[in-house]
């Protein structure tokens, strides 16, 4: 099982310094990965999501671009996966992304990973120019044109959203084929999208119930679709930091690190790959020392 930690991007201590001794931490305890995620902006109103108001958190009232987060981390380490969990696709331009990607690829020496989920925000949508309807067959294209950038030259695409004239376009990723990509993913039909596609999934931790119904799932729709499910990550984002004791939900990616290593084989057997977590509010300082307990290193 790999581990990975979200470095703090958001709120108003965000500082370059705390950026970079986070990663730094990281990579010098073991932990496998550090992670950014991206929101454009944050209406004063609340977020709008299928005609209801969504509540958001303070912190979203800043948050630092993902990309060039990762591209600062990249210089600070040498080893640890650069991954986004999630950047919203749809927002962007798909030739342009793809190409911002494979830089910090290549600048990393092929450490990217490529988190994208469809976004949810209607002002995001607003702001950006972009259409909220069609998301689901709009991603769709967006992954098949980002594929097809990073793939040989001369590169074209046609598709009824997404157009690219014979062009070559770089730098390529390291990789061939391009960096792995993991899809935000909650829904049914956005899970089915993500297995048929051949993605990995990015599912956030709501407890083992759903986190084992979205898995089979997606398991099963990636196998229809003439995939190995054995060869797509599933990465779970855990939205909390490890608790410092002990916790009444026993073995579970919530609890202490030593109930978070209970839970880890009943997390393989289901298909997991890969845990994030988020840090608490407040000084990051102060919770360094329990993500080294957790990765079992010395703090």
């Amino acid at each position: 099982m790999k581990l990975g930690i979200a470095l703090p991007t958001a709120g108003p201590s965000v500082s370059a310094d705390v950026i970079s001794t986070v990663a730094e931490t990281a990579e010098r305890i073991g932990l496998d990965s550090v992670w950014t995620f991206e929101r454009l902006l944050s209406p004063t109103a609340g977020g709008q999501m299928n005609g209801r108001v969504v509540p958001l958190p303070d912190a979203y009232n800043s948050v630092f671009s993902p990309l060039e987060v990762l591209a600062f981390a990249a210089a600070r380490t040498s080893r640890v996966t650069l991954g986004t969990s999630i950047v919203v696709a749809l927002l962007h331009n798909p030739a342009d992304l793809a190409r911002r990607f494979a830089t910090r690829d290549r600048l990393s020496g092929g450490r990217v990973v490529a988190g994208l989920g469809q976004g949810w925000m209607a002002q995001e949508f607003e702001a950006a120019g972009v259409p909220l309807s069609s998301r689901g067959p709009r991603f769709t294209e967006f992954i098949e044109a980002l594929r097809a950038v990073w793939g040989p030259d001369p590169v074209s695409y046609e598709g009824g959203f997404y157009r690219i004239q014979p062009s070559n376009i770089g730098p390529k990723p390291v990789r061939a084929g391009g960096p792995p990509i993991i899809a935000g993913a909650a829904s049914p039909g956005g899970i089915r999208r993500a297995a048929h596609l051949g993605l990995g999934l990015n599912r956030v931790w709501f407890g083992w119930e759903a986190l084992e119904g979205s898995v089979q799932a997606f398991r099963a729709a990636a196998a229809e679709a003439g995939h190995d499910p054995a060869t797509l990550p599933v990465v779970v984002r855990v939205n909390q930091f490890p608790a410092a004791e002990p916790t009444a939900d026993g073995a579970s990616p919530t609890g202490s690190p030593e109930q978070i290593a209970e839970a880890i084989p009943r997390l393989e057997r289901i298909g997991v790959t890969e845990l994030l977590w988020n840090f608490a509010e407040g000084p990051v300082e102060e919770q360094l020392p329990r993500l080294a307990e957790l990765a079992g290193a010395p703090a």
